[in-house]
């Protein structure tokens, strides 16, 4: 079954909310009181709604295969799980959930018993649950659930904005107050408005281990203003999607040739060489494993198994869904996963994750921070700006050739662009570009 997107905008507030309402049934038993243990102050946690709307956009094709859809929800809940809590780390330093003391744990973040658990609920809502809620959305007249979902998305997005800027500020207070002398320490003015008081003060109840890096990162700012894309920064991440996206075309294109003695692109942009797929892949991987160049090569193997096999397959989905088009597919595989993933490319991606981590990216890294702190800032957001034009022009071009698929010529080309695109992108130069594509229903 196929949802609509307003069907998905539902199921992220249901689940929101009924993930906020077991959090704070879990804390009340916990700590004999009410604590609002969102990250949000409204009565949501988006982890469990974005869960939920993600199963139900990438699984339902899963649902002939039981063992599949389980195995499915869990892979994804976890990469979920996991790319998010290093992601609220990174930005606010600090650890919003903590599995260390679980068995079976990885970096604290995710951990074998709710991953499980997360598989779990993922068939209960492709079988039941989400059937259940479909028909209780359409009791809602359309045009008035629209606009509530506009009134929800609102509030929430305001009230993200306020949480996330009042811990910002917590840590900015904590950084001027290291730099007063101990008679002169006084309350940053940051926090004197009502509002951002009430949100640090539920933050302390709901997170009591609240732990703010904010002495240690002040010392590593200066240290990272100095030399360019420091650490496992903004600006390395960008530079590396770009190598990453240049050598994975590279790569892709050789692998090809060698097996199968013709010599094809493997681009996923309509100019230059680049696959994004590896690039954003390469950035990804960067920025989770990057705490973990330290383990050994197995731990990091598997974590590149696992997390590069949920990648992949999100990529399979979502270009689907968004272009109606293929662009691989695994089916004559042994052990693959709806055409989409197959267990020999994910022990790739986790050979590739040690090979990147080991030898790689030291390397790279050191020649990233070799350049000039203004032109390696100003290269980088030159190259952004042309690779959002990219693939946009690419989304367009991909767009087109769907249609002209679809109704058998040009003949419709009535619109300046899609005269334009037909002209400079015919069918004979897309399957240049994309010779492996396959349009989809």
């Amino acid at each position: 079954m196929v949802y609509s997107f307003y069907e998905i905008g539902w199921f992220f507030f249901i689940y929101s909310f009924i993930g906020w309402a077991a959090e704070v049934c879990a804390a009340a038993f916990n700590r004999k009181k009410f604590i609002n243990r969102g990250f949000v102050s409204s009565p949501f946690c988006p982890i469990y709604g974005t869960g939920a709307a993600a199963f139900a956009v990438f699984l339902p094709e899963l649902r002939g295969n039981l063992f599949f859809l389980f195995l499915g929800g869990v892979i994804l809940a976890s990469f979920i799980e996991f790319s998010t809590g290093a992601l609220l780390e990174k930005v606010f330093h600090k650890k919003w959930w903590d599995y260390s003391k679980i068995r079976f744990n990885f970096e604290g973040y995710i951990c074998l018993r709710y991953s499980l658990l997360w598989g779990t609920l993922a068939v209960l809502l492709i079988y039941f649950f989400n059937p259940i809620a479909v028909s209780v959305i359409r009791l809602l007249p359309v045009m008035a659930g629209k606009i509530l979902l506009w009134i929800l998305g609102g509030v929430l997005a305001l009230d993200a904005l306020g949480t996330a800027l009042a811990i910002l500020g917590m840590q900015k207070r904590m950084e001027q107050i290291s730099q007063l002398t101990e008679g002169m320490v006084q309350v940053s003015r940051i926090l004197e408005n009502a509002i951002t008081v009430r949100i640090t003060r539920r933050m302390d109840k709901a997170f009591p281990a609240l732990e703010v890096k904010a002495l240690k990162e002040q010392g590593r700012k200066k240290e990272k203003e100095r030399v360019f894309a420091a650490g496992c920064s903004f600006y390395k991440l960008v530079s590396l999607f770009f190598i990453g996206a240049f050598l994975g075309d590279l790569t892709e294109t050789v692998f090809c040739l060698i097996t199968t003695g013709r010599l094809m692109s493997r681009s996923s942009v309509v100019y230059g060489p680049f696959s994004i797929v590896w690039g954003l892949g390469c950035a990804l991987l960067t920025a989770v494993l990057y705490r973990l160049r330290e383990k050994s090569d197995s731990y990091i193997f598997i974590a590149g198994t696992l997390l590069g096999g949920a990648y992949e397959y999100i990529c399979s989905v979502f270009t689907e869904l968004a272009f109606g088009t293929v662009f691989w597919d695994y089916s004559g595989f042994r052990f693959n996963l709806g055409g989409r993933i197959n267990l020999l490319y994910c022990f790739f991606w986790g050979i590739a994750a040690v090979v990147w981590m080991k030898i790689l990216y030291p390397r790279l890294s050191r020649w990233i921070e070799k350049c000039p702190v203004k032109m390696g800032k100003v290269c980088c957001w030159v190259m952004l700006v042309f690779m959002v034009c990219n693939c946009l022009i690419s989304a367009m071009t991909l767009g087109r050739y769907e249609e002209r698929q679809r109704i058998g010529g040009t003949e419709e080309a009535v619109s300046g662009i899609n005269a334009f695109l037909d002209q400079r992108f015919d069918d004979e130069r897309m399957e240049r570009i994309y010779p492996n594509a396959k349009i989809v229903e």
